[in-house]
């Protein structure tokens, strides 16, 4: 007959229950007064311009056109002129700030295109007030893939928007704050580095957005005491085109926020920490990921990523299909 566990057995395990659960008790109720008080005027605090990189679609344009609903100014930052434009006289034609628009591929940071594009940028700035700076910009494609089936060049493009890039921009943006002593600056990360241990398939993405975090922590560090709030966010997915539809449509959909719903509460958290996931739903995924095991997590992720890869060659064969036929 095996003997009972000791008395201790369970006091630990109640004590470890009751911490996590203490725990989830005071992010949540952080959570609720933060939604609750009245949002931070950010005009007032950081400076009546922000440079928003990626305005044009997805949560770039929902959050530049936030901004702009709080009365910022706006220096908008894109791949494409034309777009960059209409993005500009749809934030012109609902609120009453003015815009700068500066065409910059991203993806050319430290070459002479680049250079040109980042004094562009310089210029562009010279002189405003910018108070707020939304690192928005991109690229999560090559997606469910395995790191051989794709030709490095594709995955030198992601390693340079989502981090080379972010950096020159930060580092062209910052010294201003500095010297006017306040500012804030967003730096768009990701959940799958931070609240999940692994990203199968997408890891260079994952990789990246990890140094996002990394970077945006230490300068958070190093800036704070100078008056430039520096914070990394960390979504979920988000319904954007950049999401595949069949994510958009399993069980995760419910907890999918809109762009706008997401900017409106991203808008509200800035300031408030070095690294947040602004949306309910992402708290309470985010709650629930803390929960599992890593080892769970790698079997999840990697079966669902391999399921989505499938999906992808599927629908690419019908495409090719398709237009064979047509």
């Amino acid at each position: 007959m095996t003997e009972p566990a000791p008395a201790w057995f369970f006091l630990s395990l109640v004590l470890v229950g009751g911490v996590y659960a203490a725990g989830f008790l005071f992010r949540l109720l952080a959570y609720l007064a933060l939604c609750l008080r009245r949002p931070r005027d950010l005009r007032r605090s950081y400076g009546a311009w922000a440079v928003v990189t990626g305005p044009t679609s997805g949560i770039g344009r929902s959050v530049a056109l936030e901004l702009a609903r709080r009365g910022i100014n706006l220096v908008l930052l894109d791949l494409d002129a034309a777009n960059l434009q209409e993005t500009s006289e749809l934030i012109k034609s609902r609120h009453a700030v003015e815009t700068k628009t500066v065409a910059f591929d991203l993806s050319l940071v430290g070459t002479p295109q680049g250079d040109e594009s980042m004094r562009r940028l310089r210029a562009a700035i010279e002189g405003l007030d910018v108070g707020v700076l939304v690192n928005n910009a991109g690229v999560s494609k090559p997606y469910v893939v395995f790191l051989h089936e794709v030709d490095v060049e594709a995955w030198m493009k992601m390693v340079r928007v989502n981090l080379w890039a972010l950096t020159e921009v930060t580092a062209a943006v910052l010294p201003g704050m500095v010297e006017r002593g306040r500012g804030a600056i967003v730096n768009m990360g990701s959940a799958s580095s931070e609240a999940i241990p692994s990203f199968p398939l997408c890891n260079i993405y994952a990789a990246t957005k990890r140094y996002v975090a990394k970077f945006s922590r230490s300068l958070y560090i190093e800036y704070r005491s100078r008056g430039v709030d520096v914070q990394c966010q960390a979504p979920f997915f988000v319904a954007t085109r950049m999401v595949p539809r069949a994510i958009r449509d399993n069980w995760l959909s419910p907890f999918l926020p809109t762009p706008d719903a997401y900017a409106r509460a991203a808008a509200r958290w800035i300031g408030h920490g070095p690294l947040c996931s602004p949306t309910v739903s992402h708290q309470l995924l985010w709650c629930l990921a803390s929960v599992l095991p890593d080892a769970v997590h790698d079997w999840l992720r990697l079966r669902e990523h391999l399921r989505l890869r499938a999906h992808r060659k599927r629908a690419a064969r019908a495409s090719a299909t398709w237009h064979a036929v047509d």
